[in-house]
């Protein structure tokens, strides 16, 4: 097929193409984000892919449920949905330095005996060697491709047959036939439509790293995060060991789903148990400081939710979030000084979310409120104790969901009571003692964070 290049101008958010230059991309209305790309026209038309097929009843198509690879991490194969799918596409993505790479190699050595092509574009061999020494890694299964070609990609997969395939980077790849630099938007969306019909054609399931933007979205162009089936983030402060593995995108599994991991000399090691580890270094009770239980996928996790109420130290007063949505935190804030008459709005507010987790649950809610409460009036919330609830804008608690699960994970942690919403929600026989509320105002006087 002959083929002439051409200019053409494409929007580096959405990957929307235009002819011409624009200020706006007409797509995602995002300004100067159009740049120029080289491309290539087909000038014949009417050839077939001959990977295509004809039409296929439903009930024809044959499934296989016990197919999947597993990677022999608990808490990779929950937010996998069970383990990997035979000729499914993965997108890890993640701040630089979280891990992605330590997690491809445990993942590589751990899936073994199967064969494991490992596509090296960002580092030589020598440095996975040195990477795989340190974390321990002996499996005799792992081949190293130092190659940034899609097509010599194809051919080495062809020659390996092997059982998975992992790239780091997508963003390092590059298509021949695309006159354009690897990492941009175009080769970007070509290399993963090669890599997607690779991995349906060959049966293989195919993971690929993915860099992030400085505002933490993953780079490229969006149809990236279409093309591929699961995509998977990593999470986590520097400063903190904690690693959180959360799902965005699963076609085979739900996307609620969290895994946690700890960073250590020898590498990623999975936590089972994540509410033992996220509390293990709480004070107790302290001024600003309670407990919430959140629910990630089919698991509880009980977390530590932090405020401190100062100042102002400037004109203006802070506002100060990690782990928590700020927006949340100013509707919060006029909530407490409305409907319970603890007014703070003109002092500088902190609110912090221990060990780098981050909560969107609205079920912490009532706890931020006590927490904000318990910092400004300097009284402490009783250690044994667990807040739950969604807060309304006229100030009422409102149910959340699984309420029996989440005071059963308090008591096996040795809470003793709990302060849920009212409303004839069940709570079962957690043997935890259980405090019903109503409002805002009557959660402060039943935690003794009203007025004196």
């Amino acid at each position: 097929m002959k083929r002439k290049p051409r200019v053409a101008f494409v929007c580096s958010s959405c990957g929307h193409a235009s002819v011409r230059w624009m200020g706006r991309c007409p797509a995602c209305e995002e300004w100067d984000a159009m740049l120029e790309e080289a491309v290539e026209e087909a000038v014949e038309s009417g050839s077939r892919d001959a990977t295509a097929t004809g039409p296929v009843r439903l009930d024809e198509v044959p499934v296989d449920s016990a197919s999947r690879l597993s990677t022999a991490w608990g808490e990779l194969d929950r937010v996998l949905g069970g383990g990997l799918v035979p000729g499914s596409l993965v997108l890890l993505s993640g701040e630089p330095g979280m891990g992605k790479s330590t997690l491809l190699l445990s993942m590589a050595d751990k899936v073994s005996p199967c064969e494991v092509l490992y596509v090296a574009g960002e580092e030589s061999p020598r440095q996975i060697r040195m990477r795989a020494d340190r974390l321990g890694v002996r499996s005799g299964g792992i081949h190293l491709l130092p190659e940034t070609d899609v097509s010599r990609l194809e051919e080495a997969v062809d020659a390996l047959e092997p059982d998975l395939v992992l790239i780091d980077s997508i963003q390092s790849m590059f298509s021949p036939d695309v006159p354009s630099g690897p990492g941009s938007v175009i080769q970007t969306r070509s290399c993963a439509l090669v890599l997607h019909r690779l991995a349906k054609s060959r049966e293989i399931p195919i993971v690929l790293v993915g860099h992030v933007t400085k505002d933490g979205s993953i780079a490229g162009p969006k149809v990236l995060e279409h093309a591929v089936d699961v995509v998977v983030h990593l999470e986590g402060d520097r400063h903190h060991a904690f690693r959180i593995l959360r799902a965005v995108k699963n076609r085979f599994g739900s996307c609620s789903e969290i895994g946690v991991f700890e960073m250590r000399p020898a590498g990623l090691v999975e936590v089972a148990n994540p509410s033992e580890r996220f509390l293990s270094m709480r004070r107790g009770e302290v001024p600003g400081s309670v407990v919430i239980c959140t629910v990630e996928g089919s698991r509880p996790v009980m977390l530590e939710m932090q405020a401190l109420v100062s100042g102002p130290t400037y004109g203006t007063p802070q506002r100060t979030v990690t782990g928590f949505d700020q927006r949340r935190l100013q509707m919060l804030l006029a909530v407490l000084g409305r409907r319970a008459n603890l007014n703070i709005a003109d002092r500088d507010v902190f609110v912090n979310a221990v060990a780098g987790a981050r909560v969107d649950e609205p079920a912490a809610d009532a706890g931020v409120i006590a927490a904000l409460a318990s910092a400004a009036s300097d009284r402490s919330v009783p250690a044994d104790t667990v807040v739950l609830g969604e807060v309304g804008l006229g100030g009422e608690l409102r149910s959340v969901s699984r309420v029996e699960q989440r005071l059963g994970e308090a008591a096996r942690l040795g809470f003793r009571r709990a302060v849920v919403p009212s409303g004839g929600q069940e709570t079962g026989d957690s043997g935890i003692e259980v405090c019903a509320v109503d409002d805002t105002a009557g959660l402060l006087r039943h935690l003794g964070l009203g007025h004196r």
